[in-house]
């Protein structure tokens, strides 16, 4: 891999892992379309560490009062408030992906990211953002999260493994079915997201070298990739929760599709290949 694809890819990644357009998509198209060739699914499940990196940073303080009130709850049953249950909620919602991530990890790697997918479901899963917009109630908050959330967002988050798809177009779609308003499901969908990419990008860390398939990328450019990664993921977590307070996801929708149709036509005229 070269470093232009390193410094580019790594800007991508930042730039759209917690927007609903699908960075693993991103990375894939841009990837075949300027370099001729896949990165692979281990170096994008490694730079994702630099955006998780970002969330961890981001929410370092309702991590840390999670992380605390589950252990106090842990300890102790009369200490089992609301940040008890929510980090059996992360847990639990983070379930889901982990085992289908391990039972179809050769798919994941290959047949998944074939482009004839990924530009389909960029357009089909846009219908999604604005049906849920369009019957969701936006109307529970924060502390009206439960159990049943989380599983219905964790099984969501499954559709990432699908390139196009998009973790949190997933999760955030299910979390505005189930009534959530819409700040309070991109924030549920950034804490569920923290298990899954950590889990993933380290199980990667190996292949990532040597990988497979793919392309394979030195240390040094991992290193640089995840540090672009996370600076520009930081900047996009506060762009887009201000963005969602008074916006419609389906907003999404509108650069989706016509992107998925552009890259369509470029495999249509073999300008890509799948």
């Amino acid at each position: 891999m070269s470093w232009a694809q390193t410094i580019v890819l790594s800007i991508v990644q930042g730039l759209t892992e917690f927007l609903p357009v699908s960075s693993s998509g991103h990375l894939r198209i841009i990837s075949s379309l300027f370099w001729g060739a896949d990165a692979g699914a281990s170096f994008t499940a490694v730079v994702q560490l630099g955006t998780e990196l970002a969330v961890l940073v981001y929410f370092a303080k309702d991590i840390w009062r999670i992380l605390t009130g589950w252990c106090a709850g842990v300890v102790d049953k009369n200490k089992r408030g609301f940040d008890y249950r929510m980090g059996w909620m992360v847990i639990v919602g983070s379930i889901p992906v982990g085992v289908l991530g391990l039972l179809l990890k050769d798919l994941i790697r290959d047949n998944f990211r074939n482009l004839w997918i990924t530009a389909t479901v960029l357009i089909l899963f846009s219908f999604v953002f604005i049906w849920a917009e369009r019957v969701g109630s936006k109307k529970r908050g924060y502390d009206e999260l439960r159990m049943k959330d989380a599983l219905i967002m964790g099984f969501a988050q499954c559709l990432a493994l699908i390139p196009g798809v998009s973790r949190s177009g997933g999760t955030i779609s299910a979390g505005l079915f189930v009534g959530l308003d819409r700040e309070v499901a991109a924030r549920f969908s950034f804490l569920l997201a923290i298990p899954a990419v950590l889990a993933s990008g380290l199980f990667s860390l190996p292949d990532a070298f040597a990988p497979d398939s793919g392309q394979a990328a030195s240390g040094l450019q991992l290193l640089v990739g995840t540090s672009i990664a996370f600076v520009l993921g930081y900047v996009t977590i506060a762009w887009l929760l201000r963005f969602v307070s008074n916006n419609s996801f389906a907003w999404f929708a509108a650069y989706r599709i016509p992107f998925g149709l552009f890259v369509m036509v470029l495999l249509g005229f073999d300008v890509l290949q799948a």
